[in-house]
């Protein structure tokens, strides 16, 4: 069960740290392309119920996840609408697309507030439980503008949390000093560890700041990637513990920390069974020094992390 993970709040709201990611059920696809096949309504939604009945009640996901045939937005609605217990549904806004059908990074201010209603109207929910700014800018430094809009959304009761998506320490800093924060996603795992280099995940831990990797199982493959794992050492250890190499990515991630949470996204039954079993792994010290010892060339860069 996702619980043997353990539990964090993210505000007043409790989570597994073991949650699903959404954006696979729309084929890996979003800003209008795929690169993968779309599962089947039907299928999609009894996915997320047996993600539910096995304990995630955390699900990530964006009205920007979508592909020609299938929303992630949609595919939650649909499977919360059949479902008793209480999820908690994080969504982003931020990446936003012109009349002329051209995807910018990040939208206005001013646009924020129809990302936000969009996801509510897509969603069928009255309010959202959390919504991540995600910064997609390298000219702009400061997020205060686009921060402080979605705070005044929270304080108008559209918004219940606030949490933040691909930025930088100060971000955190910034942010916090307009609205509380609750969770950081950034792209992080066993070969991607740019938010230890930049001192991200502590920072989060010190505020009691979730900090939610994605990309966490496949780092610099891309999530959902074919083909064996390449790393030596996460083939030795998860010969040792007999577990999937999947697994042990996960294990290592939630290990960095006790606000620490994953979301692996996947459409195989059997790989999220997995996902969520990744949780009662406990990695010994010899295990977390083979790991954290030299590895395979990673010289190439990671996966795109437009989330």
């Amino acid at each position: 069960m996702s619980a043997a993970a353990g539990t964090w709040k993210l505000g007043d709201l409790e989570v597994n740290r073991i949650g699903y990611g959404a954006m696979r059920l729309t084929g890996n696809g979003m800003r209008g392309n795929s690169d993968g096949r779309p599962i089947d309504r039907d299928v999609a939604v009894g996915l997320l119920h047996h993600a539910f009945a096995q304990g995630v009640n955390h699900i990530d996901t964006a009205a920007f996840y979508f592909s020609p045939l299938r929303s992630a937005n949609e595919l939650v609605n649909r499977a919360l609408s059949t479902w008793s217990g209480d999820v908690v549904v994080a969504t982003k806004v931020g990446p936003a697309r012109e009349p002329s059908g051209e995807w910018i990074d990040t939208a206005r201010p001013d646009q924020l507030r129809g990302q936000v209603e969009e996801n509510l109207r897509q969603l069928g929910r009255d309010h959202l439980d959390v919504v991540n700014l995600r910064w997609g800018d390298p000219r702009t430094t400061s997020i205060s503008e686009h921060f402080g809009a979605l705070a005044e959304l929270r304080q108008a009761g559209l918004i219940r949390h606030l949490g933040l998506s691909a930025v930088r320490p100060e971000h955190v800093a910034e942010a916090q000093a307009i609205a509380p924060v609750v969770c950081v996603q950034n792209p992080y795992g066993l070969d991607w560890r740019r938010a230890d280099e930049s001192g991200l995940v502590d920072l989060c831990r010190e505020r009691g700041i979730a900090f939610v990797p994605f990309f966490a199982v496949s780092g610099l493959r891309r999530e959902g990637a074919a083909g064996p794992e390449p790393d030596a050492r996460v083939r030795s250890v998860a010969r040792a513990l007999h577990a999937t190499p999947a697994q042990v990515r996960l294990a290592w991630t939630l290990q960095r920390g006790p606000h620490v949470l994953a979301i692996p996204g996947t459409t195989n039954p059997a790989h999220l069974a997995e996902n969520i079993a990744a949780g009662t792994l406990r990695l010994t010290e010899e295990q977390l020094a083979v790991l954290d010892g030299p590895g395979e060339d990673t010289a190439r860069t990671p996966a795109d992390d437009a989330r």
